[in-house]
């Protein structure tokens, strides 16, 4: 019985930490890290983390911390979309699920092995690094600021270690949660957009200034230019973590 005390607590002060976490990406300019024309969003990655470590129900109630404070958000400081995100099916759902997608992806890789696995990660990584690179030269020609640049240069030297890991340390056995970060961050913006689209689609496009006869496309588009960058950031942070704690363990 005490055994299992110990055990609840440290899962409910885990979740206490990855959503405070959370919270914090998301009331500060932490959150929101410029890559190329875009601001991608880390905040659903204590999400995947909690979820990879802990077990879909860390990774649920870490989701739903996200979920809630972002119906914070959307009271306390609006802006002209805020109002999608007062409905539990846009803001909460996809967040909780975000936990639950990640681990058991992880896990069902996880039970395939390792083998083969290496031209996999190899090929991820090169779409990694042409997709920043092509990030670094659009900084370039159309400069307007020296901190996108400095974002992709920084992400791009963060994937090349990630290489050199992946080759000397991981031995292709990360794999699994390279996918998993990758689903999760997915989850999150697919299900937030596909719930608004169904709920909102044409008010939502409309309050961003968009022609609401194009409303899928504009929808679609958002999820193209958020989802790849967050994609990126989600599988260099997610993946070292995740690694250093298998490591220590």
């Amino acid at each position: 019985m005490k055994n299992g005390n110990r055990f609840d607590i440290r899962k409910l002060t885990i979740i206490g930490v990855l959503g405070a976490i959370s919270v914090v990406l998301g009331m500060t300019p932490l959150g929101f890290i410029p890559v190329g024309p875009t601001r991608a969003t880390i905040m659903h990655i204590p999400v995947i983390i909690g979820a990879i470590v802990e077990g879909p129900i860390v990774g649920a109630f870490v989701g739903l911390i996200f979920g809630m404070f972002s119906i914070y958000q959307a009271i306390t400081a609006p802006t002209p979309v805020s109002f999608v995100f007062l409905n539990p099916l846009v803001s909460v759902l996809p967040r909780i699920l975000i936990g639950i997608t990640a681990y058991y992806t992880y896990k069902g890789l996880n039970k395939l092995g390792t083998r083969g696995t290496m031209g996999m990660l190899y090929l991820i990584w090169a779409a990694i690094i042409v997709y920043l690179s092509r990030g670094i030269y659009l900084s370039i020609m159309e400069y307007t600021s020296i901190w996108p640049l400095l974002m992709n240069v920084g992400l791009l030297i963060l994937t090349i270690g990630m290489v050199y890991l992946t080759a000397t340390k991981l031995k292709g056995k990360a794999l699994d949660t390279v996918i998993a970060a990758v689903v999760g961050t997915m989850t999150n913006t697919v299900g937030v957009l596909t719930m608004i689209y169904v709920l909102f689609g044409e008010r939502f496009v409309e309050a961003l200034g968009q022609d609401v006869d194009l409303a899928r496309r504009v929808i679609v588009g958002i999820g193209i230019t958020n989802g790849i960058p967050e994609s990126i950031i989600a599988i260099i942070i997610v993946t070292s973590v995740v690694s250093a704690v298998k490591r220590r363990r």
